[in-house]
């Protein structure tokens, strides 16, 4: 009985303290790593990809993002990124469903406008910084079998 009401306890305690993490108001910066062969498209060879995002809670559980990039892959010139989204926090445990509109420019005089989903969990390590693993697919319209990518990346946010 003592081990079933310590376990409620915790549990509860646990909720309250993730419950607070995705409240109206909040603000998020964040960056993040892609590419190091985790990555697929049809021009990859390796690649490195840097992204800086911030973000707004407009209520609870739904942020709106902004969010800039810059991707180099060898033997292909480095692309630019800029883009809007949105993330939903699903049930207020830290896992997320975003998707977003990037317009893509790289130094080859190519130009895309590629949608984008995402599938990430935010790892609390203090009450305001994760650590935030994430699976995405950026689909390009113009050259797809070159463009389109399938990846994995990992983040760091802040939420102030």
């Amino acid at each position: 009985m003592k081990k079933k009401l310590v376990f409620m306890l915790v549990g509860l305690v646990v909720t309250m303290a993730a419950n607070a993490q995705f409240e109206q108001g909040k603000k998020y910066i964040g960056s993040s790593l892609s590419g190091l062969n985790l990555s697929y498209n049809g021009t990859e060879k390796s690649s490195l990809g840097l992204q800086a995002k911030a973000g707004y809670l407009f209520s609870e559980d739904f942020m709106i993002t902004g969010q800039i990039g810059y991707d180099k892959k060898k033997d292909v010139p480095a692309a630019y990124t800029l883009g809007a989204g949105a993330r939903y926090y699903i049930v207020q445990n830290g896992l997320y469903l975003g998707a977003s509109v990037n317009y893509m420019h790289s130094n080859n005089n190519y130009d895309d406008f590629m949608p984008s989903l995402q599938v990430g969990y935010a790892f609390f390590i203090s009450h305001t910084v994760t650590i935030e693993p994430e699976i995405y697919y950026n689909q390009s319209f113009k050259s797809h079998s070159d463009y389109s990518t399938v990846g994995f990346r990992v983040g760091f946010g802040i939420y102030l």
